[in-house]
Formats: C-alpha cells, structure tokens, sequence
C-alpha cells in the first residue's frame, strides 16, 4: 500500500497575511486586463443592440417588422431576425434614450453574468471548502474576460437573460421537482429558439413534466406574440425562419457551428447538406446521449453543458457571442479535477489532464476566433491546417469536450 504524501513545511505554515495578500494581487492582476480587452478598438459599439432599436422604431411608424434591412461591411444585410416574442419584449426600449438602453442592457448582462457564476461555482467551493470570496471573484473576472462575454456586452446582446433562465431552471428548478419546472427554458426558446435545445434535454433525461411545461410555454409566449403581431408573426414563422442568409454570412469565422466549418471549406459555395446533415444526426445523438448519461448519474451541470455544446454546433449559425457553454465546462473540469485522489498515479495524471483541458479551455475562450485576428470581409476558403484549427477553434473545441467532459461519479456528488 503506498505511503501517505506528506504535507511540505510550506504547505502546514499558517500565514494568513500572505495569502491574503497573494489574493488580492492576483484579483488586482484579473481586474487590471480587463479594460483592455474592452478596449474600444476590440468591441462593437453595440452594434446588434443598435440594429434591434432601429428595427424597433422601423416597426413603430407601421412598417413590416421583417423588412428592416441593414447594410454592412462584412456580412453585406443585417435584419431583424428574433422571434416576434423577442420583439414584444424589445419594443418598450424603443422609447427610451440609446444611451439609457445600452446601460440597462449592459448593467443587466454584468449581473447575469455575477449570478450565474456565482450559481456554476458555489457547489466547488463547498466541496472542496475554497475560499469562497476569492473563487468567486476571480471566476467572475475570468468570465468577464472570455470572448462570449466581450461579444454579448460590447454588441448589446440578450445571451445572459437566455443563460439566466436556462441554469435556474435546469440546475435548481428542474432537480427540486417544482411546479414550474421548464418555465425557464420555456421562455428562453421563445425569445431565440436556441434555447429549445434544452427542450430534448428534458426529454431524453425522462424529465416529461418539465419537457411538457417548456414546450407549453414557448408555445404560449408565441401565440401572444401572434396575438398582438399576426402578419409579422405568419412571415416569421412560414418565411423568415428559414432563411439563414438574412442572419449574415455561414463561412464568416465568427460563425463557430458545424456548418460554418464547413461553409469555411467551400467558400464562396454553399456546403451541400447532406455532410451537414450526417454530421449533425452523429453530433446530436452522441452528444444527447452522454448528456443524458451524466445528467441521469446526479451531475447536471455536466448534461446542460453538454447539451449546450451540442447546440452549437447543430444550430447553422452560432456566432461566438452565443458559445456560452465553455465557461460552465471548465467549471465541470476542474471541479472533476479538485475531486481526484493525489496519493495514486492514476488519480494524479487524470487530475493533470482535467486542468490541462481546463486551461486550454479557458485560453480559447478568453483568445477567442475575431476578437484578435481579422478575417476579412470577403468569403474564402480555408487555406491550409493552422487556418483551419484557427478558424474553427471553438468547434473543435465543441466536440473534443463532447468525448472528454468528464461528469463527477455518484458517489462524488453532494447535493
């Protein structure tokens, strides 16, 4: 039986002082980047927030929601591409000041994002009795620096409420077995069907009631839309829906789904469907599957981060503002990793591989595809092999965690 690892002088001394000190450089160190990956020559200007207004005041003066047309540099036509729920909700912003819009959507992100890392860490901290303040903290900053963050804020977009509604919903409603279960996702496919992914989630974990609920919801919240917006509501629905190139350019690098992968392939041609479409039923079903697996085994943070992975790369768009669901991972990676026994080899090359997945994780997502390297305004293909890891990073990353993401052991979880 191998011997008990014995603890270094360094590792028994009690020095609070430095410790704390060691915190608090380490959070002044995160705080401190973070203005200049919001540098203004990095961000958007609230670009999408800017459209929504516009195609809001377009509407109001009595014209077809759907007809708003923007002109841009890179993707050529912007529309107004949101459910018509989305579009109810956005309208009351309208009439107000851009300036009081851009901070009530920015201040609102910002708390989603305190929150719900708040919600995604708590459980390590109690498990492995961390310093709760300092884990925290250093996590929201890490969050806030990650490229999906940067993108949601500085284009002025919904993903956090999206993101809110999911995690209470699929981590604390769902499990409890409360009366509204599924409300949330309910809701959150309603505003940007995205979210309906979570939807066969419920169904294949066997969470029938919530599955139920959800898809009531969303119908619900549609048909009030259809109510109050019946011929823009007809067009979304029977037209609009469909049409992929009103939401921009699929080869675009910012596109990180598998059929931007592929469009990146073939550019300036479309990619035929039928590899999309075969890649697509191998990725769902695989990845539903082990969601479905770890979800069942007591970790449901594993599945819905599965899940959310498997979104992703199904939707054929999915710019990098909507690739959330790396931030929940490497909040399962490293969980998993603090929970491996040191004192065996087995369980110290598994805990050196979950960390090295999370920090290469977390290095991806904070890097990110755009926010550093410009791709262009004109479609081209893929040129060679470092082009394309590049240019496809968060998918491949997408289905590399769908195989690794390691789901805690029942005997591992607390609740």
């Amino acid at each position: 039986m191998p011997a008990e690892p014995v603890a270094s002088p360094a590792a028994t001394d009690d020095d609070p002082g430095g410790r704390t000190a060691r915190r608090l450089v380490t959070v002044v160190a995160l705080a401190a980047v973070l203005p200049a990956l919001y540098h203004p020559s990095l961000g958007h200007d609230f670009f999408d927030l800017k459209i929504y207004m516009r195609a809001m005041d377009w509407w109001a003066a009595g014209h077809p929601l759907y007809d708003y047309v923007q002109p841009d540099r890179v993707q050529g036509a912007l529309y107004f591409t949101y459910p018509p729920f989305a579009a109810l909700l956005l309208r009351p912003f309208a009439l107000l000041p851009l300036g009081a819009t851009v901070a009530i959507f920015t201040v609102l992100t910002a708390l989603g994002v305190v929150v719900t890392t708040h919600w995604l860490v708590k459980p390590v901290v109690e498990r492995h009795d961390l310093p709760r303040l300092f884990t925290v903290t250093v996590a929201v900053l890490l969050v806030f620096a990650a490229e999906s963050t940067r993108e949601t804020i500085t284009f002025g977009q919904v993903n956090m409420l999206l993101v809110v509604l999911i995690l209470a919903d699929l981590l604390f409603v769902v499990p409890g077995g409360r009366r509204w279960a599924g409300v949330g996702v309910g809701l959150a496919t309603a505003l940007k069907l995205f979210p309906g992914i979570f939807i066969l989630y419920l169904l294949v974990t066997r969470r029938w009631r919530a599955a139920v609920l959800a898809s009531a919801t969303a119908a619900l919240a549609t048909l009030l839309a259809a109510a109050a917006a019946p011929a823009d509501s007809w067009r979304f629905w029977t037209r609009e829906l469909w049409a992929t190139d009103r939401v921009g350019r699929t080869d675009y690098t910012g596109n990180q789904s598998l059929f931007g992968l592929l469009s990146r392939l073939t550019a300036p041609d479309r990619p035929s469907q039928l590899p999309w479409l075969l890649l697509v039923g191998v990725v769902v079903g695989y990845g539903l599957w082990r969601a479905a697996r770890v979800a069942r085994a007591g970790d449901a943070l594993a599945g819905l981060t599965l899940t959310g992975l498997v979104g992703g790369l199904f939707s054929p768009i999915t710019w990098t503002h909507h690739v959330y669901w790396f931030i929940p991972a490497v909040v399962v990676l490293v969980g998993a990793g603090l929970d491996e026994r040191r004192n065996t080899v087995e369980g110290a090359r598994r805990r050196r591989r979950l960390f090295t997945l999370a920090a290469g994780t977390g290095f991806v997502s904070i890097y990110g595809v755009v926010t550093f390297l410009d791709w262009g305004a004109a479609p081209t293909r893929t040129g060679n092999v470092g082009e394309f890891v590049a240019r496809n990073a968060y998918v491949l990353l997408s289905l590399l965690l769908l195989v690794a993401l390691p789901a805690r052991r029942p005997a591992e979880n607390h609740s």
